[in-house]
């Protein structure tokens, strides 16, 4: 068993092994997580979180690694999620966080963590939401999240940043894909990567056209801003931080950032309420209420609607 408290207190002081030993706990749904959510409540709250998200191809780690550059020039602590693909045999991250961003692997002002998505869609690890909050507690003030490239599921991204950033590029299509996986909808920024290709120019006019379909911004909305990188010679990635701070303080003057914690924090709350009835109803199998539940059905004295109503009210009784 781990010490908590001494964990988080070394976490707090910006030790890698410390932080890296909380999202292990976190990963592993150990035993301890309640008692780790704990400790690390009143420390969250601080940290800006921006989700990064785009196709396979666009990007999205030389892109990060850039505005991990940028942020660290401003002198401010950088917390890394690269959610990963999982190895079938291992069930880990297929990369691992250091073979991505390797320049900055020395840097003790930036915690890169690569976690795999265990089979769960959407672009997130399962654990996303418990080790922003590890990153947020050991004193991050920026966590850049770095999503799996699995095209129509991007959009989980959304719910689980304050900001989100949708990389495109040009030549690969993106402009279609846009409109069928609905990333239109989720961009709070659109950034153009590898401007320095042909069609650069053509990606970033057809996007600000589809942003313009059927657009009903009232006067004060955020309206998303399009920016042009090349993001492995660190052009263009200054406007996207400038861009990124704009949304920021757009969201805390209009009220916007609060809602969306609020929105974060509610499904979250959500998820974990779900996934403990899950476990106690896959407890029940063999168990003589659910054969009960089940006898009743058949005989139609029941329908598995009010069925299922009656096993709720019995977990939830019990």
């Amino acid at each position: 068993m781990q010490d908590v408290s001494s964990l988080v207190a070394r976490a707090r002081e910006g030790r890698p092994r410390a932080v890296a030993r909380l999202i292990s706990l976190v990963e592993g749904a150990s035993p301890q997580l309640r008692e780790v959510m704990a400790a690390l409540a009143p420390l969250t709250g601080n940290a800006y979180v921006v989700g990064l998200t785009g196709s396979p191809g666009v990007g999205k780690s030389t892109s990060t690694s850039a505005l991990v550059t940028a942020y660290r020039k401003q002198g401010k602590r950088v917390g890394v999620l690269a959610v990963d693909p999982s190895s079938p045999f291992s069930g880990g991250a297929l990369l691992g966080d250091r073979v991505r961003m390797s320049e900055h692997a020395s840097d003790p002002g930036v915690y890169i963590r690569s976690m795999a998505t265990r089979g769960h869609l959407g672009g997130l690890a399962w654990a996303a939401p418990q080790a922003i909050r590890v990153l947020d507690a050991a004193g991050c003030d920026v966590i850049l999240v770095e999503t799996v490239g699995v095209g129509q599921s991007e959009v989980e991204i959304a719910s689980q940043a304050d900001t989100s950033v949708v990389l495109l590029a040009p030549g690969m299509g993106d402009g279609i894909q846009a409109a069928k996986a609905g990333i239109l909808e989720i961009g709070d920024v659109y950034v153009v990567n590898k401007a320095d290709r042909d069609g650069a120019d053509a990606t970033a006019r057809e996007l600000n056209h589809m942003l313009g379909l059927g657009e009903s911004r009232a006067p004060g909305d955020w309206r998303p801003p399009i920016v042009k990188t090349v993001a492995a010679r660190q052009e263009g990635v200054d406007e996207v931080v400038e861009a990124l701070e704009k949304h920021r303080a757009w969201m805390e003057e209009h009220g916007v950032l609060t809602t969306r914690r609020l929105a974060r924090a509610s499904r979250e709350v959500e998820t974990i309420a779900v996934t403990a009835l899950r476990e106690r109803i896959g407890d029940l199998h063999g168990d003589r209420r659910l054969d009960a539940l089940a006898e009743r059905i058949i005989a139609g004295e029941l329908d598995p609607y009010r069925a299922a109503d009656e096993l709720v009210e019995g977990l939830t009784r019990g």
